[in-house]
């Protein structure tokens, strides 16, 4: 693949429904503070590109957790994929949630109607399409994604009389608060939490998650794979740019009159779609757009978890073990699994309804689960005397400390100081249109019975800790990891230990860039690496069914 295809496919992957739901709504109840997440997307960027890419890139690895048996042993690669498909299917089901939940405000469609219309669409072809069908539809879904979110702030830019008065509406309702410098952990959203948590958290995306790594190293040198990371940057910063615009242009219309407390939609994250109805919902097909918009999200990312997950299942836990399995009957298997996890992941679009806050649900999921990984992961590239006893008590304990903190902060709820949610107002609302006197959510119901309970220090402390940010989850977990994977492994003889130089880091990895050898030229480093042939390239077997099937049709 090219590096312009696989950036589009890198930014649309993850900047899902979630992200065109979750992250207008964001803006317009905390504020534009997460303009802020443009710094850690570009060192996020930065890091996949001179740290993960060329280690994963020059062993020529089909599963990134391939990487952890090399550098450890089997019993660590399998808990990090088992850590991977936990996180990749809980994901899913809220991405898939997203996009029906926006139909069935726009269009009252059903709602487990629309979950298992997207579930199936999305199974069905990256089933038959394998990776350049998932790659491709990426390139026109962020294409449909951008127009659809620039069409709605246009129109609500129309009807505000122009972006200055828009900023001006959201200066004098707090929401331009970017000059929340305060180094708290516990506050949700301020400069710090952002550009440390965000870094962190993304990383465990885009530096090792293999839902990406699959798509950079499907490049046809690391240069490109490079050149790929970089160009999703520009996408990255347009989808973010568009998304505050959104959210901003959203509360300069409703700031007299908010459509969730007023009770007008049933969920914060309708908001978007009530907006679109709201301002286009006289112009044909512009409402359409929009929902083709979150659906794009919801397809791009929904297909690459889906072949991400086939694709570990098959490296990670089946060829290992049945080794005399031929190749055709191999394509066969990832065609059932994807499937069999296409079929799981809508199920898990049940658990995402109980939860409140996509974005936030979403990243809390990536922080619990890819925080640790991504530590095991920096633990095996940087550190030579990391060793296998290291590296596994490590991820325990790291894993437990972030579901400590991720289950308690749902048990109890952070108070508003903390989340520092702003002022919704239904001043003008009409009376008649209220639903209630107060529109009460599960989480400030949960805040005010929780706060009116005696509690001891002890209660107080624990409480406290739950309401660290969701985004340092992953910070301080992928540094529970390392540090102590890094003083289990000295006390268990790790400096003794000799790891290839491939395995880690080199100095030519960041010295400059220069066209990586051919396939024939890569380093083998085990009997299960991917197979190549100088004229075709690697064969994939989690997605590489069209292409498996035309070599053997040209072989023939």
């Amino acid at each position: 693949m090219g590096s312009v295809p696989v950036a589009l496919s890198l930014t649309a992957s993850f900047m899902s429904a979630v992200t065109m739901l979750g992250a207008p709504y964001d803006t317009y109840h905390f504020g534009a503070v997460n303009a802020y997440f443009a710094i850690p997307y570009m060192l996020v960027v930065i890091f996949s590109a001179e740290v993960f890419l060329p280690v994963f890139y020059r062993l020529g690895v089909t599963s990134s957790y391939q990487y952890l048996e090399l550098r450890f042993n089997r019993w660590v690669r399998l808990c990090g994929t088992i850590l991977f498909m936990i996180q990749t299917i809980l994901y899913t089901g809220i991405v898939i949630y997203a996009p029906a939940l926006a139909l069935n405000q726009v269009t009252n469609f059903n709602l487990w109607g629309s979950i298992i219309s997207t579930g199936i669409v999305c199974t069905f072809y990256c089933t038959l399409g394998g990776l350049k069908a998932v790659v491709w539809t990426d390139v026109f879904q962020i294409v449909i994604m951008v127009i659809g979110l620039v069409a709605v702030i246009v129109k609500a830019l129309m009807l505000e009389g122009g972006i200055n008065n828009v900023l001006n509406t959201a200066y004098h309702g707090g929401r331009l608060n970017f000059w929340n410098f305060d180094p708290n952990p516990f506050q949700r959203h301020t400069f710090w939490t952002i550009v440390i948590g965000g870094t962190f958290t993304w990383t465990g995306i885009y530096g090792i998650n293999q839902a990406q790594v699959q798509r950079y190293i499907s490049c046809k040198t690391r240069t490109q794979a490079k050149v790929a990371l970089y160009l999703n940057l520009i996408g990255l910063w347009i989808i973010l740019v568009c998304t505050v615009l959104s959210g901003l242009s959203m509360y300069s219309l409703y700031h007299d009159c908010d459509p969730w407390t007023s009770g007008k939609v049933q969920a914060p994250d309708q908001l978007m779609p009530y907006m679109v109805m709201d301002i286009l919902g006289g112009y044909p097909g512009l409402p359409g757009l929009f929902v083709a918009c979150a659906y794009s999200g919801t397809l791009s990312t929904v297909s690459s978890s889906i072949n991400a997950l086939a694709a570990v299942t098959v490296e990670d836990l089946i060829k290992p073990y049945f080794t005399t399995l031929p190749e055709k009957k191999l394509s066969w298997i990832s065609r059932a699994l994807s499937v069999l996890f296409g079929a799981v992941c809508i199920g898990m679009a049940g658990l995402a309804s109980l939860m409140e806050y996509l974005l936030q649900a979403a990243l809390s999921i990536f922080g619990m689960v890819g925080g640790p990984v991504l530590g095991l992961f920096t633990l095996g590239i940087l550190f030579s005397w990391a060793n296998c006893t290291g590296g596994i008590v490590g991820l325990i304990t790291g894993f437990a400390f972030a579901l400590w903190i991720g289950i308690g902060s749902q048990i109890h709820p952070p108070p508003p100081e903390v989340t520092m949610s702003l002022n919704l107002s239904t001043a003008m609302c009409n009376i008649s249109q209220l639903s209630n006197e107060t529109s009460w959510t599960t989480a400030t119901l949960l805040t005010t019975v929780m706060s009116e309970m005696p509690r001891n220090d002890r209660t107080e402390t624990l409480v406290s800790w739950y309401s660290l940010s969701y985004l340092y989850l992953s910070t301080f977990a992928t540094l529970i990891v390392i540090i102590v994977g890094l003083v289990v492994s000295v006390l268990t003889g790790g400096r003794k230990a000799q790891v290839g130089t491939d395995l880690l880091l080199n100095r030519t990895d960041l010295s400059c860039y220069f066209p990586w050898p051919s396939a024939d030229e890569r380093i083998d480093v085990a009997d299960w690496n991917p197979r190549t042939d100088t004229a075709i390239g690697s064969i994939n077997f989690g997605f590489g069914h069209t292409e498996l099937d035309s070599i053997e049709g040209r072989k023939a």
